[in-house]
């Protein structure tokens, strides 16, 4: 059996430029309260995120060719830079301290993204096991989730690691301050209530924007801003400006150097390998997503837009912002609301730039505990049961290597924990057969037919850890050159799901450029689940 999906011409873009400014609008009223959420929740001021995305809105346009990619600071990130600027505070360094060398590590890895972008290593992007890449985005959820939800209940002082923060939540729910509380519970009841709603026209209404309207209107009740003591079931509660976001009233004011002296200290490194490694990976990921949603079927040039990506996460982090990544939530907002081009992620910029600068008090009302509740239900999606049954679904390995990933990443860190992931999945190939020597090498012949046809043979192995030596084969056969390929897998003992759901979407991508890719050979193999993408494996002789 071989599949081979036909050419297929792009639409072409209208241009409508009242949309794109119209949709940068809604997204804008979407990103403000998660750009706050993020920023605090890093353990940073409330501004830094907002200047991420205000600078990544303007910057990447210029350099990056993705049309509707929206860049900004995202929640996969918030364990990387609460990571950083935690540890520097353990070194007994003040928060303004610990928060100027987080930003120094921010130059130091957008740095290395520029030089991923300049050298061409995007594909590296390629190389991560997509179980161990979702274990990774389950572990961040968790964590998010374990940090956000002490705040949604009023209880600001929960420290420790993420095992801890899971042990302290009976103890939070019993110390809880009522009034506070309620904000964050009206919240997610809002987020996970409105996506109910079928009705169209509510649909579009953003529901942070409705969190933020129904959380500023439950604080001015409660009289939050106002330092005072309230009673409620024999109990006094304290309220003040503590639970309120709080942002300078000059943007300027709120600009913040880096202190390079950070780079002296060798635990800076690890974050900045973190900064670089993991926010490249979910940049990448992110991007790709958004390309396949794209209803104009365009390609972004995954080198330039890291290198945009670099470009920005090394300007922003000198004057105070949070790193970036290509944020696919806002981005598939972007596209939902009708944007054809880069204009509406820059008046999606714009905006946030002009209603931080004019109206930081209208900031200050909105309550922490209703962005810590937006945390809440972004951790709680990373971290769905669907995706442990999406995992099992696809075959018991793939669980495995996921569940190897998440405790890995909430036992130790996010380098460590995707390392772990990574090293049992090469462990479960070679259980399986797979050789050793093939692990990192696609064994291959190259057969030319008369017919003009390049064919790829594959033998022992099509795995994560060799997919990229195999893609290179395919795209310089099929792309580069124009040729018609055919990959060829009768011979290759084990094809795994990494390779299986990329080597099809690579084939969709030849095909929209009206090339040809055909995969056959797959007929003798056994299905290690019954998911359409699963492992396959040749039976034993």
């Amino acid at each position: 059996m071989s599949q081979t999906l036909p050419g297929t011409a792009k639409p072409p873009v209208p241009t409508n430029y009242a949309q794109d400014a119209f949709s940068g609008f809604l997204v804008f009223l979407i990103a403000l309260p998660l750009c706050l959420g993020i920023s605090i929740a890093s353990g940073c001021p409330a501004v830094a995120g907002v200047f991420t995305a205000i600078v990544g809105s303007l910057i990447c346009a210029l350099i990056s060719n993705s049309e509707l990619t929206i860049k900004g600071p995202a929640a996969g990130l918030i364990a990387i830079v609460l990571g950083a600027v935690t540890e520097f505070k353990d070194m007994g360094l003040s928060d303004l301290e610990a928060y100027r060398m987080m930003l120094a590590v921010g130059v130091a890895a957008g740095v290395i993204q520029i030089l991923f972008g300049v050298l061409k290593i995007g594909i590296l992007g390629e190389f991560f096991p997509l179980s161990a890449v979702h274990g990774l985005l389950a572990s961040i959820g968790v964590i998010i989730f374990t940090k956000q939800f002490h705040v949604a209940l009023g209880v600001m002082d929960v420290q420790g690691g993420p095992f801890r923060q899971i042990a302290q939540i009976p103890n939070s729910i019993r110390n809880m301050n009522p009034e506070i509380a309620l904000v964050g519970i009206v919240s997610l009841l809002i987020l996970f209530g409105m996506p109910l709603i079928k009705n169209p026209i509510i649909k579009r209404i953003p529901a942070q924007l409705v969190v933020i309207v129904v959380a500023i209107a439950m604080g001015l009740w409660f009289h939050i801003a106002e330092t005072h003591e309230y009673r409620f079931a024999g109990n006094n509660y304290l309220l003040n400006d503590k639970y309120l976001v709080s942002v300078p009233d000059n943007l300027f004011k709120a600009i913040t150097t880096p202190d390079f002296s950070a780079l002296q200290k060798w635990v800076a490194w690890k974050w900045v390998i973190m900064f670089a490694l993991i926010g490249s990976l979910e940049s990448l990921i992110s991007a790709k997503a958004v390309d396949l949603l794209d209803p104009y079927k365009r390609k972004t040039n995954m080198d330039r837009d890291l290198l945009a990506v670099g470009v920005a996460n090394t300007t922003v982090a000198m004057i105070g912002g949070l790193p970036m990544i290509s944020e696919i939530v806002r981005s598939k907002a972007n596209i939902d609301n009708g944007a054809r081009t880069r204009l509406s992620g820059v008046c999606h910029g714009l905006c946030l730039l002009v209603f931080v600068s004019l109206a930081p008090g209208l900031i200050h009302e909105i309550p922490k505990t209703a962005l810590a509740a937006m945390l809440v239900y972004t951790g709680m999606r990373l971290a769905s049961w669907k995706e442990f049954a999406h995992m099992q679904h696809i075959g018991t390995e793939q669980l495995i290597v996921f569940v190897s990933t998440l405790l890995g990443v909430l036992a130790t860190d996010l380098l460590i924990g995707i390392a772990i992931g990574i090293v049992v999945k090469l462990m479960i190939h070679l259980y399986r057969g797979v050789p050793f020597n093939s692990l990192f090498h696609a064994k291959h012949e190259i057969e030319y037919r008369p017919d003009g046809a390049t064919v790829i043979h594959v033998d022992r192995s099509a795995v994560f850890s060799n997919w990229i030596s195999l893609r290179k084969k395919i795209v310089h056969h099929g792309i580069t050159l124009g040729q018609p390929v055919v990959v060829d897998l009768s011979k290759a003992r084990l094809v795994d799901h990494t390779v299986m759901d990329k080597i099809y979407a690579l084939q969709s991508d030849i095909a929209a450029q009206g090339l040809s890719l055909t995969i056959c050979g797959l007929d003798s193999h056994v299905h290690l689940s019954s998911h359409d993408l699963s492992a396959r494996r040749l039976p034993k002789q």
